[in-house]
């Protein structure tokens, strides 16, 4: 009995015992206090440069978050907001986020452009890290049907350096060298899968 005590003791003291489920209810509560003024209803952004998360992965989430709740990752709007957060809703948050339906790549409208973008997500081995569909896996991003225009400022981000946190030296070498028509044709080709 003793040598199970201190064993429970153990166990509790560095950690082993299970992490609680993420509540999605409360995650989905609290994206509505938070989150939705920005990131749009359901997740599905309506604001230029601000990304849609619906369908985002749930570690992704959680880790950009932390990112910004620790200051690696700067952004007016979101520190704020980030101090309020503990991280039982930072988990909330990701598994809410990860719960949604991502919004559907629009119609694309200039294929040719779509085409350009293809080849430079190649040349850039993009799927090596967002996966062949490019909807992300663990800790790296979906990009599948992000805003465009999103998709072109954090590239930008990212060549100049101004993007930190997380993948930040891995994005940094892919869009360096990136021309401004290429970053252009990628975010395009991106936003319509």
């Amino acid at each position: 009995m003793r040598n199970a005590l201190i064993g429970l003791l153990a166990i509790a003291a560095f950690g082993a015992l299970p992490a609680r489920a993420a509540d999605v209810a409360a995650g989905k509560a609290k994206a509505t206090e938070i989150c939705a003024g920005c990131h749009g209803e359901n997740g599905i952004s309506q604001m230029e440069n601000i990304p849609s998360l619906a369908g985002q992965l749930d570690q992704y989430v959680q880790w950009q978050l932390v990112y910004f709740r620790a200051g690696s990752r700067k952004n007016e709007q979101m520190q704020p907001i980030v101090e309020q957060l503990d991280n039982e809703d930072i988990r909330n948050l990701g598994a809410y986020f990860a719960s949604l339906t991502p919004s559907a790549g629009a119609k694309d409208d200039d294929p040719d452009l779509s085409a350009k973008g293809k080849q430079a997500a190649a040349g850039r081995r993009c799927a090596s890290c967002h996966t062949d569909s490019y909807a992300g896996t663990k800790a790296v991003a979906r990009i599948a049907g992000q805003r465009e225009e999103y998709l072109v400022k954090a590239l930008h981000d990212y060549k100049s350096g101004a993007r930190s946190g997380g993948g930040q030296a891995a994005m940094a070498d892919v869009a360096y060298p990136l021309s401004d028509e290429e970053i252009t044709a990628l975010a395009h080709y991106l936003a319509h899968l």
